[in-house]
């Protein structure tokens, strides 16, 4: 795909590995917000409310670094991809089973997930970095996935 012209002062090749870099941690971003709403939508079980209010300021707090993401794209003269055509070809995670209801099987199908995502995004500091920008978006982005993360697990652990 080629670039739009920009005045931005990257180098073009460290643009394109750029652009493609985000467009692949896009992916993935749009399908983990997306994973989570099937979730939200789902989950059964005592702590219904709970899980079902949580996931949904998960989603919201994904959705601004999904567009974080696409718009560092575009700004670097790329396209930001996140068609659901092109988020099913490119996102690196695992399918979200939809046979599932338990509060405890989505728990863990999504941790899964976010920590997946999460270790995505903090090699994506350095490639980004590499590449040469080394703006902080991805990581904020992983430190917000490692929260999120922690919410998860918090879910499944008690010391007895």
């Amino acid at each position: 795909m080629d670039a739009i012209a920009t005045r931005n002062d990257l180098q073009s090749n460290a643009k394109k590995e750029c652009i493609d870099l985000l467009n692949a941690r896009l992916a993935d971003a749009i399908d983990l917000a997306l994973i989570t709403k099937q979730a939200h939508w789902n989950v059964k079980g005592p702590q219904f409310i709970a899980i079902h209010e949580m996931l949904d300021t998960f989603r919201e707090e994904i959705d601004g670094h999904v567009d974080t993401i696409a718009e560092r794209a575009v700004q670097l003269g790329g396209t930001a991809l996140g068609t659901s055509q092109e988020v099913s070809k490119a996102t690196m995670l695992e399918a979200y089973p939809t046979d599932i209801h338990k509060t405890r099987d989505h728990l863990a199908a999504l941790i899964d997930r976010y920590a997946a995502t999460a270790k995505r995004a903090r090699a994506a500091i350095d490639e980004a970095a590499g590449a040469g920008d080394a703006d902080d978006i991805f990581t904020a982005y992983s430190r917000s996935l490692d929260k999120l993360l922690w919410f998860l697990e918090a879910h499944t652990q008690e010391k007895e």
